[in-house]
């Protein structure tokens, strides 16, 4: 899997976030963000350009350097003060309580160990600071949780490890945060692939 991972995969994942129908959960995820931002999963830097003017940095992390390539030129249409980090939110390279705003889109589905990098989430944000995500996962009904269930194991092969159903709101809440805000429910789309879990969570 080493080219098709190395090669393939990212240009397939910036093909997928180019969905123009993810584009007003970005808006409204990224729009709130403030202060020093840590972005997780930063990928090709869909994000980059949408961020408001009261945030000072952006730090974007990612595990594939193919993709941190692809931020590094969206990047270039931007003054916003970024940084570029090749790495794994299970160990995010950063001090702890240094970062105002954490920001996930559509992250949480491929990182292996989702309860470590939420717990180094936690680490890293300031007391008082927001985790603002956007990301797919489990269904409520359970016509589609068994579709989701059936699909998953070989949707982490070609996906780069997503998983389809996980319970993303249980994931942030057990790692201890409080949900502050949760908005849930099917995007245009395969119904495995399109519950969607846009919300905001602070340190409790």
């Amino acid at each position: 899997m080493g080219f098709y991972s190395d090669r393939i995969l990212p240009i397939l994942t910036d093909l997928s976030m180019r969905n123009k129908e993810l584009r007003p959960y970005r808006e409204r995820i990224v729009g709130a963000a403030e202060g020093r931002v840590l972005e997780i999963g930063v990928g090709s830097g869909r994000n980059l350009l949408l961020y408001p003017a009261r945030v000072e940095r952006v730090i974007g992390l990612d595990p594939s350097r193919q993709l941190l390539a692809m931020a590094r030129e969206a990047a270039r249409g931007t003054v916003r003060d970024i940084e570029l980090l090749e790495g794994n939110a299970v160990a995010v390279p950063l001090e702890r309580a240094s970062i105002d705003t954490i920001v996930s889109t559509w992250s949480l589905c491929s990182i292996a160990d989702a309860p470590r990098a939420l717990g180094e989430m936690l680490r890293v944000l300031k007391p008082g600071g927001r985790f603002l995500f956007v990301e797919h996962g489990r269904a409520p009904d359970a016509g589609v949780r068994r579709w989701q269930d059936r699909l998953t194991p070989i949707w982490r092969r070609v996906g780069g490890g997503c998983h389809l159903n996980r319970p993303i709101a249980e994931l942030i809440g057990g790692a201890g945060f409080h949900i502050e805000r949760l908005d849930t429910g099917y995007m245009r789309g395969p119904k495995p692939m399109a519950f969607m879990y846009e919300g905001s969570a602070r340190p409790r």
